[in-house]
């Protein structure tokens, strides 16, 4: 086993960063200060800890430039969309709003001799499990919130974005956050799995594939830890007849594209109404061919390349899967190093699909897009729900209330109208099927990082 991880830059190939896998002493001497630091912390009023979080933002939006440079070399997004600080900076402000209500007690109506209500307790020391595509925001999901409802927390972000842990652990120390709540710390898979299964963590946040969801639930096996698992997507959108097209059009390749189309939330399926189904394409396809694929350090360049080459070597299975299946490729385009081992891939958008096709089922993650024509919403929605995944579905329309009702219909964990692609702090985030369990942002996100104690008081 190695004793390092290498960051191993999709831009060209070259070791970006090499960190040290921490040694046991190491974790032992973090999880020994988190738990020290806890009662202090949470006797610490939540409007002061709301104070900690916003200088914590303020010093991570200190170090943007350095930090969208950073994330180019880590993986592939370009520089021109300037990092994640916008998402950033509105969640931490929107958590930081929210907590004071969400982790007030709850009173029962009154009964006279009785004081009765429900506290909400922090669980103690949260472990967070970071994904590489969006790592400050997936970060920033759980461990503002968690710090928030009086945890303590520890971070194991993703291999391939292991700057970012630092980043986030520089921010917090310039915010003077108390000593032992915040630990970053590079593990191998084997002391992951072992810190899971000590119990001596009570909640681990994992985002990641379906299989990294199965890893985390067999090493938490018999530690009575809860779970937040956000796994896989296959997320679908549906253009009505009534649709506004050119906002629909513009947003969906947007939604489909945008980081390489490795979002958890980003678009890999499109059904069109078939009245309106030909002018959507060739909008959508028009669209498409204006990205400029390339070294995401150069502003020119809007799709960079993907995390890794291997990723690009699924979409580009799947696309040569769906192709000899009749599926028939809309742009083709001819990009420099676009060949199998090669994370720099082209965008695609394929029409002729249909469900027997894995670009139709299965998990993308990647630039390229099938479209298929549907005859009304009935249909729709049955195509929408035929997938192991659930965790958004958008529907472009001018009627908000037949999205409602079609929304109802859909097996997903959220609902858009006329948008995609985007996480809303003041709305849960969660999902149905093999995208997982658990929730985040919201107040309900506080409630998966709180134990509940109820007081049954009585006067005598």
């Amino acid at each position: 086993m190695s004793d390092s991880v290498k960051i191993i830059s999709p831009v060209d190939g070259s070791v970006y960063a090499e960190r040290p896998i921490a040694k046991d002493a190491a974790v032992e001497a973090a999880l020994t200060a988190a738990r020290a630091a806890l009662p202090q912390w949470r006797a610490t009023p939540v409007a002061e800890r709301g104070r900690y979080m916003l200088a914590f933002l303020d010093a991570l939006l200190a170090m943007n430039d350095d930090i969208a440079t950073e994330l180019a070399w880590q993986m592939g997004r370009p520089v021109r969309y300037g990092g994640e600080k916008g998402g950033a900076e509105e969640r931490v402000r929107a958590i930081v709003a929210l907590a004071e209500e969400a982790l007030q007690p709850y009173y029962p109506p009154e009964k006279p001799g009785f004081r009765r209500y429900i506290a909400r307790e922090p669980l103690g020391i949260i472990m967070v499990i970071a994904p590489w595509n969006y790592p400050y925001l997936t970060s920033i999901n759980t461990i503002v919130p968690a710090l928030m409802a009086g945890n303590a927390v520890i971070l194991k972000h993703a291999a391939q974005t292991l700057l970012v842990g630092e980043r986030i652990a520089e921010a917090f120390r310039r915010a003077n956050l108390p000593k032992g709540l915040f630990h970053n710390l590079v593990l191998s898979h084997e002391q992951t799995e072992k810190l899971i299964g000590s119990a001596r963590v009570d909640h681990i946040n994992f985002t990641g594939s379906v299989a990294g969801g199965r890893a985390i639930e067999r090493a938490a096996s018999g530690t009575f830890a809860s779970l937040g698992l956000e796994l896989g997507g296959k997320d679908p959108a549906y253009v009505r007849a009534d649709a506004k097209l050119d906002h629909a059009i513009e947003n969906l390749v947007d939604g489909t594209f945008y980081n390489s189309g490795q979002c958890c939330c980003g678009i890999e399926r499109i059904y069109v109404d078939a009245s309106v189904y030909d002018d959507f394409v060739e909008g959508f396809a028009d669209l498409t061919r204006k990205y400029v694929v390339g070294n995401p350090l150069e502003q020119a360049t809007t799709l960079g390349p993907m995390a890794r080459a291997s990723f690009a070597d699924t979409v580009r299975a799947q696309v040569a899967e769906a192709k000899r299946k009749g599926a028939t490729p809309l742009i083709n385009m001819k990009v420099k190093g676009d060949a199998s081992g090669s994370p720099y891939l082209a965008p695609e958008v394929l029409v002729n699909v249909n469900h027997q096709m894995e670009v139709m089922r299965e998990e993308s993650f990647g630039p390229v897009v099938g479209i298929m024509k549907v005859r009304d919403d009935d249909e729709a929605v049955m195509l929408m729900n035929d997938s192991p995944y659930g965790l958004t579905a958008s529907i472009w329309t001018r009627d908000m209330d037949r999205a409602a009702e079609i929304g109802s219909r859909i097996e997903t964990g959220t609902v858009f109208m006329n948008r995609c692609d985007y996480l809303d702090p003041f709305l849960t985030w969660t999902g149905v099927k093999d995208t997982g369990r658990g929730t985040s942002l919201s107040k309900l996100g506080f409630e998966t990082l709180t134990q509940p104690k109820s007081y049954h008081l009585r006067e005598v």
